[in-house]
């Protein structure tokens, strides 16, 4: 019985053809003085189908810290839910995650 000889494989990427994934993005919905925290609790579990326990943990975030990351993923799906959280009447913006 032989022993196997190592074998030399060539790459079959290239480190230019190497891409690196797309930095993610956030949305965070900032506090306000207009909605009450049973209605921003509400819009997370309705828009995002979070539960009821993160929903709320979300929301006292943004009340005690006075913003709340809600989401991430692509700029586009982040600017999606900036929209909804807008057309929802709360106040929300989209930034680079770090």
């Amino acid at each position: 019985m032989s022993a196997a000889s190592p074998v030399e494989v060539e790459p079959t990427t290239t480190p230019d053809e190497i891409t690196v994934p797309a930095v993610p993005w956030v949305t965070i919905v900032w506090n306000d003085p207009v909605n009450l925290m049973s209605y921003v609790t509400y819009v997370f579990q309705k828009y995002f189908g979070y539960s009821k326990k993160k929903s709320e943990k979300l929301m006292m975030e943004v009340h005690e810290d006075g913003k709340s990351v809600v989401s991430t993923g692509s700029r586009e799906e982040m600017e999606r839910d900036v929209q909804a959280m807008h057309e929802y009447g709360l106040w929300a913006t989209l930034e680079r995650s770090e």
